[in-house]
């Protein structure tokens, strides 16, 4: 059968989802946890394999298996196998025709940015920072040029896998709370780093190092070496993976909703 599970985690403390050999992944230590529980080994698939550092509070992942466990022992019982920076949410078994990241039908992720002279204290790995005062109406401008299907050279990472740079880019949005700036971007998919790249883009035009139209002659260039460079993952989430209801996947629960919050208080 095949089973789906929704996951959180705080990335900080690995080096990204892929599984690597002697190095800490979400993957890795979501496959050793299963492994034990099935009594057979088990490999994982996600929606969106997110980068060293980076968070997840709506990450998908499935996997097949012939061993039949309550669903308990999926969840509470992996819970407590694994690193208490990833929790597992819920469990559904799905038809063998859903896949994590080929079914899905967008994605969305939220970087959170705190904008003051002072760095973090709390929550460091939790958030982004830029010391300047960046001008959220010009970043909301420039990000016009990238609303579409482009082709994303210009945002991606030397090390990108894709077998394309093109991307459709269904909202990006940037606004303010107090003292944190909030970027979210909902594509069709995304290519190795550009979240990060687009955002230290937004942030170079926010704080006045160049022009509004800058955005868009970066984006016709294909020139990755133009842009700015990538940002810290540290406020980068994935936050929302968009299926067909067909499939009867929970949907996310509200950002704000989360147990331990960030907001500008708390800094």
């Amino acid at each position: 059968m095949r089973l789906a599970l929704g996951i959180e985690y705080d990335g900080s403390s690995f080096f990204g989802w892929q599984l690597q050999p002697e190095i800490s992944t979400i993957q890795g230590e979501i496959e050793r946890g299963l492994s034990q529980i099935a009594g057979e080994p088990i490999r994982v698939f996600c929606a969106g394999r997110t980068d060293t550092g980076v968070h997840a509070t709506y990450q998908i992942i499935h996997f097949d298996t012939g061993v039949i466990r309550p669903s308990g022992a999926w969840v509470r019982g992996l819970n407590a196998l694994i690193s208490n920076e990833i929790s597992i949410r819920w469990v559904r078994e799905v038809s063998v025709d859903f896949h994590a990241r080929y079914s899905a039908l967008r994605r969305t992720y939220r970087y959170l940015l705190l904008n003051r002279e002072q760095r973090p204290g709390l929550f460091a790995k939790n958030i982004g920072w830029y010391h300047k005062k960046l001008d959220v109406d010009a970043m909301n401008n420039a990000a016009l040029a990238l609303i579409g299907k482009h082709d994303f050279s210009a945002f991606r990472s030397s090390e990108c896998q894709a077998n394309s740079p093109v991307r459709v880019i269904e909202e990006l949005s940037i606004r303010s709370s107090e003292d944190i700036i909030i970027f979210e971007i909902t594509a069709n998919a995304f290519l190795h780093h550009m979240v990060r790249n687009i955002v230290g883009n937004l942030v170079y035009i926010g704080a006045g190092k160049h022009s509004v139209e800058w955005m868009q002659e970066i984006l016709f260039s294909g020139d990755r070496a133009l842009a700015a460079p990538t940002f810290s993952p540290n406020g980068l989430y994935l936050t929302s993976i968009d299926y067909s209801p067909d499939w009867g996947l929970p949907r996310p629960e509200s950002f704000s909703n989360l147990k331990v919050t960030l907001t500008s208080s708390a800094f």
